[in-house]
């Protein structure tokens, strides 16, 4: 494999397996409280978490591929941190799930946005010939990225 390939997708590929540790964390939880009252939470709670989890990485390379890596990278360490709150949330009271689950949505919306610009950009320098939205694109991601931590 090329060094300029590996370049291009290491933060893609670290926020992935990061993500892969998380899963096996949560399954470790949902057999630790296999027998306890606590299990029917814990159970929905991983099972709402690998509902998303392919959109969630779907939305992560394509963003990353599409635009530009370090952003979709940011946001993707952050919805993992989201929903690790969120999957601590719901062993909670309900309500303490909420502002996990909303901060999840901002995050695959902001790696939706990216994605759709970064093929419309691809786009259009395709077929018209111009290539100088990338890197006005890039600029506006990175510094919409910080802008997510805003509650």
């Amino acid at each position: 494999m090329e060094y300029k390939v590996v370049e291009n997708i290491y933060l893609l590929v670290i926020v992935t397996l990061v993500s892969v540790l998380q899963n096996a964390f949560f399954a470790l939880k949902v057999e630790k409280e296999c027998n306890t009252p606590a299990f029917e939470r814990v159970s929905c709670a991983k099972r709402n978490c690998m509902d998303a989890y392919a959109t969630f990485l779907a939305l992560m390379w394509c963003a990353g591929l599409c635009l530009s890596q370090a952003p979709a990278a940011f946001a993707g360490v952050v919805y993992v941190l989201v929903r690790h709150k969120y999957f601590l949330g719901y062993m909670g009271q309900s309500s303490q799930s909420t502002p996990g689950y909303l901060f999840g949505k901002r995050m695959l919306f902001f790696l939706m946005l990216m994605s759709v610009l970064g093929i419309v950009n691809y786009l259009v320098a395709r077929y018209c010939g111009s290539d100088y939205n990338k890197d006005m694109l890039e600029t506006l991601t990175k510094a919409a990225s910080a802008l997510l931590l805003i509650p």
